[in-house]
């Protein structure tokens, strides 16, 4: 399996190029192409990760180009770029299905910032995710797999058979960590719509404004900073599949053009006009209660029934510890790959061990236990020593579940208390915030849960202490 990113650049202008062997990274591969006809049979011949492409070209323009690269494999994106900007070029770029269009000179900084999110679209679009619904092998190497014999997990393989060809919305729900973005991918990859593009969108990721800019783009001038008209993922996957995730954490006001998108199939960017028409299939997933949430008002009755047309529960791993041998014998295999190492296998009282064990991290953390398992082994075999499970679950036990937050509060009031210096409670209470942000990646929402504390509240201590949530989104 091929793990070097490559990017072809099409460019007639040398300097073009060479601006990019120096602004992106040396693990990328970069190819090169001076014109629209080399262009597309270095596509064919190469297969790249991620295509950047000038308007202007000799011969073929970059817009026919586009068209048959698309009809090649819709999958690739295509990034865009010219020095002679117009709304409609634009416009016929998007609908052609370009990723982005950037105006030159471009932001070296937002060039590879494109690059970098369009190369992780990709790669979930080329990595299949293998599912066992007909009791067969799992692949040795190469893709992701859906580990796990039990009976409850038997039943989700027959819901993916059942809805993936099938072009409805599909609600995954369960606890953080029981393989959600997996189910999106494999109804994705067995869909009619696999040859066409999928879009990954972590809805708690984002603060509601921007949340809704990436969903529906926005007009230049819209609002401060807004220097240029961005293109959002409703336009940018037309014809494809676009997954949100952690929908639950979604404002009540994006939920209503959530709502209007999947009942009318149209939609309009930010600070717009005009009325842009999609066809998108949606795969939506949450850990939330949202019957709860509708009761308290936070979700909408409407947009609830309207994702719950099919809905597919994953059980957490405490409910089928029977599949526990048959994934640790996966991540053994994987993960001595991947480091080099020829782990054997796990002795008795180490699977012993894991089976007892709760997992409040789900899936994900037991393949994290693994993984350092493997990394830290000093033998063939993996012995209790090597498990560590202790400072695994402390880790992720606060992250995955709720019923814990309460533990995090205790400490906070601990650390607060008369027996400590009250003139280092500012230091404390900033550092907590840093952790709470890290643990989930800039999630403010889920940040302000394990701190106990409202959300608006986390937002007027992240300004006091000038905290930015998005400098944590890819710690």
């Amino acid at each position: 399996m091929r793990k070097v990113s490559h990017i072809l650049i099409v460019d007639d202008e040398p300097n073009i190029h060479y601006s990019f062997q120096k602004i992106l990274p040396d693990s990328y591969a970069i190819l090169s192409a001076h014109s629209a006809e080399e262009g597309i049979e270095k596509l064919r011949s190469e297969k790249p990760d991620v295509v950047v492409m000038d308007v202007k070209l000799p011969g073929m323009n970059g817009l026919e180009a586009l068209q048959k690269m698309k009809a090649i494999d819709a999958r690739i994106p295509v990034i865009m770029m010219t020095a002679f900007g117009t709304v409609n070029t634009a416009i016929t770029a998007m609908k052609y299905g370009a990723y982005e269009y950037l105006l030159k000179p471009f932001d070296t900084v937002k060039m590879r910032r494109v690059i970098e999110q369009a190369l992780e679209s990709s790669d979930l679009m080329r990595r299949q995710v293998f599912v066992p619904m007909d009791g067969s092998q799992l692949p040795e190497e190469g893709g992701d797999v859906i580990v796990g014999s039990s009976e409850v997990m038997q039943q989700v393989y027959k819901l993916i058979g059942q809805v993936a060809e099938q072009d409805v919305p599909v609600l995954i729900r369960g606890e953080s960590g029981t393989g959600k973005e997996l189910v999106a991918r494999a109804i994705y990859h067995h869909s009619k719509r696999a040859d066409k593009p999928f879009l990954e969108v972590n809805c708690a990721a984002l603060p509601d404004s921007l949340l809704e800019s990436e969903l529906f783009g926005y007009e230049k001038g819209s609002f401060t900073g807004a220097v240029e008209r961005h293109i959002g993922k409703f336009e940018q996957v037309n014809g494809g599949t676009l997954f949100l995730d952690e929908i639950g954490e979604m404002s009540p006001l994006t939920q209503a053009k959530i709502l209007r998108v999947i009942q009318y199939g149209r939609f309009t960017r930010v600070g717009g006009k005009e009325v842009i028409h999609t066809d998108v299939r949606l795969l939506v997933a949450t850990n939330r209660n949202l019957e709860e949430a509708i009761q308290n008002g936070q979700f909408r009755e409407d947009l609830y029934y309207r994702l719950n047309v099919i809905t597919i529960y994953l059980p957490p791993l405490r409910e089928r510890k029977e599949d526990i041998p048959e994934l640790v014998r996966y991540f053994l295999n994987r993960y001595s790959k991947e480091s080099g190492k020829s782990i054997t296998g796990i002795d008795r009282t180490a699977m012993q061990t894991l089976m007892e064990y709760s997992w409040p991290g789900n899936v994900r953390q037991l393949e994290n236990c693994i993984r350092r398992a493997v990394v830290l082994a000093r033998g063939f075999t993996i012995t209790p020593d090597d498990l560590e499970l202790e400072e695994t679950a402390t880790q992720e036990a606060v992250l995955t579940r709720q019923d814990d937050e309460e533990a995090l509060e205790r400490i906070i009031e601990h650390i607060a208390s008369g027996k400590h210096d009250l003139q280092l409670w500012p230091t404390v209470e900033k550092l907590m915030i840093i952790k709470a942000l890290q643990k989930t990646r800039g999630n403010q929402v889920q940040a302000a849960r394990l701190l106990g504390i409202h959300r608006n509240t986390l937002r007027n201590r992240m300004e006091k202490y000038r905290i930015n949530s998005l400098d944590f989104m890819a710690s």
